[in-house]
């Protein structure tokens, strides 16, 4: 097996994925996109933003513009998109490897990390992209 280098895109999804789990426990808010609450498209934009990469902020928008993603060739920092109420993308994630992804998930909740598999979410995710450099 041969050793690839660390590429630019792989320092820079480490850095979104480190970002991310960092604010595990950090409450749900509504519109927040700073470490005192997040929604789940500003967690996206946050740690994306530590890594110098500017995404849109709604989810229906990072969903438009994201590079797509084949589910079964995730990587960790790829964007997990999901559908609640409808066909349309409504909540997002981020992949964190290992089936499992990082998130704010809603009202009276706080940021966590969840499997990809969870009965809830399997069913309800739409697709997945990105907006690194490959």
């Amino acid at each position: 097996m041969q050793d690839r280098a660390v590429t630019a895109s792989d320092a820079s999804r480490n850095q979104v994925v480190a970002v991310a789990l960092a604010q595990v426990g950090t409450p749900y808010r509504f519109g927040g996109d700073t470490p005192r609450g997040f929604d789940c498209s500003g967690l996206a934009r946050y740690a994306h933003g530590a890594a110098e990469i500017r995404i849109p902020r709604q989810t229906h928008v990072q969903s438009e513009h994201a590079r797509r993603v084949d589910i079964s060739r995730l990587k960790p920092g790829d964007l997990l998109f999901f559908r609640i109420d409808d066909d349309k993308p409504s909540h997002v994630s981020i992949y964190v490897g290992e089936n499992r992804f990082v998130h704010a998930p809603s009202s009276g909740g706080h940021v966590h990390v969840e499997r990809l598999d969870h009965p809830y979410w399997a069913p309800r995710l739409l697709h997945a992209g990105h907006f690194f450099a490959e």
